[in-house]
């Protein structure tokens, strides 16, 4: 009698998830413009906290084995860190607990959209040779920089041949496209160091990591065509795709100049998908929008989960610094170029290994920051450690896609990319020391 009397609950609650499911898209779109409702009107915070903690509730079966033992390692050990840390009497609160990724999870869902402004190329054919290497390099960095992850399947479809990229191409295409994390305020990289680097500058890392965007373009041109044996086939690029990530990126600047107190997190939101829908290919535009809200727009579902538990795991460790400050207080060290540098290549093998960028930007941000440490030298650090790891680990979100997507594979990614891991490290070390130490 007992069990049937608690079944009915049980199956009424599966089913009713069930039926959730079904609009995970609009519930993730409900999320960002909750959360922009919430900077005027705080005290609705927790409704978009809520529908962003349903999304990996709702999507957790869909999720790979690897993200899934991720999302529940970080969320296990941040949740007994913060146990533990009020049982001795230190509690940051729920708020900063289950909120603290919000921002950037709402970011993204706004940088989502701007897929609607990007269509392929088709019927043309590839062009070769190095300048169809420099086009494609530069093309995949200014319309990645802005589209984001899609521009980089927009580009390797129309490259591949018989559904694989050559090893030339899938290296040109990673690191040019993830390069863009160290300066497009579009990236979620830019929102993950403005988090956990507060205080930092967008406007005092742009130079720096502009440069070091060149560098990395210049190194894998001249890498390519003149240490390789391959002749290149590019991407018959067009000068009217810029029109989007150029209007975009000068909006996004203009109201940061006139409005400087308004984050630029706050200013993407808003503008990524007003632009899409101004911008977007398809017709009619109701349709396209539902139809990608339904369809397309659940794929953010792993990255609602890692950063949701990236953020209850960094709050864990917040926590923990509280209770054994001299624990963490790294011996009293001083925060200098070598340190930083030393603390950057550990990050970025990390990365490699695997390990998303925010999770360990999540561990070193409450342990360097006690330290007192210039805000937009640490973002740059971060950035760095972004860029970097993503554009030469098979485990990150890249390097996933080009083994599953264009059959890469993982040992060619790892062999052609840790000269290029080194190198660019040592020249993010020393752009950063010379634009935030002297």
């Amino acid at each position: 009698m007992v069990y049937g009397y608690l079944e009915p609950p049980f199956s009424l609650a599966f089913l009713s998830l069930f039926k959730m499911k079904k609009y995970i898209g609009w519930i993730i779109v409900g999320t960002l413009v909750l959360y922009l409702m919430s900077i005027p009107a705080p005290c609705i915070l927790a409704l978009p906290t809520l529908l962003g903690w349903l999304v990996p509730v709702l999507m957790w079966s869909t999720l790979g084995k690897g993200a899934r033992n991720q999302a529940l390692l970080l969320l296990i050990t941040g949740g007994l860190l913060v146990i533990f840390a009020a049982y001795r009497g230190i509690f940051l609160g729920w708020q900063k607990i289950f909120t603290a990724n919000l921002p950037l999870l709402a970011m993204f869902v706004a940088v989502s959209f701007l897929a609607l402004t990007n269509t392929g190329i088709e019927g043309q054919a590839l062009p070769q040779g190095k300048r169809a290497l420099t086009i494609t390099a530069f093309g995949t960095h200014l319309l990645g920089a802005v589209i984001n992850l899609s521009v980089l399947f927009v580009f390797g479809d129309r490259l591949r041949k018989n559904g694989i990229l050559t090893k030339t191409q899938a290296l040109v295409l990673a690191r040019s496209f993830c390069s863009a994390a160290w300066w497009s305020p579009f990236f979620v990289a830019t929102g993950v160091a403005l988090t956990y680097a507060p205080g930092m500058s967008w406007h005092e890392t742009l130079i720096p990591g502009a440069m070091m965007s060149l560098f990395a373009i210049g190194y894998s041109i001249v890498e390519v065509s003149f240490f390789k044996k391959d002749l290149f086939s590019g991407y018959p690029f067009r000068t009217e795709t810029m029109i989007v990530p150029t209007f975009l990126a000068a909006v996004v600047l203009g109201v940061h100049y006139l409005q400087p107190d308004i984050s630029i997190l706050t200013i993407i939101c808003l503008v990524a998908p007003l632009g899409a829908l101004v911008f977007m290919k398809f017709r009619p535009r109701p349709a396209a929008l539902r139809d990608f809200i339904n369809t397309n727009l659940s794929s953010v579902g792993s990255q609602f989960t890692l950063f949701l538990a990236a953020g209850v795991f960094s709050a864990g460790i917040k926590s923990m610094t509280q209770v054994y400050p001299a624990l963490f207080s790294l011996g009293g060290a001083t925060l200098t170029p070598g340190l930083l540098s030393v603390i950057l290549a550990v990050m970025i093998i990390i990365g490699i290994a695997g390990v998303h960028p925010v999770v360990s930007i999540s561990i070193a941000s409450p342990l360097l920051l006690p330290l007192n440490p210039n805000p937009s030298q640490l973002g740059f650090v971060f950035l760095s450690c972004w860029a970097i790891s993503t554009a030469s680990s098979p485990l990150s979100g890249v390097g996933l896609a080009l083994v599953s997507r264009y059959q890469v594979s993982p040992k060619v990614i790892i062999q052609s990319n840790w000269l290029y891991a080194t190198v660019m490290w040592a020249t993010a070390a020393t752009v950063g020391n010379l634009f935030f130490v002297h």
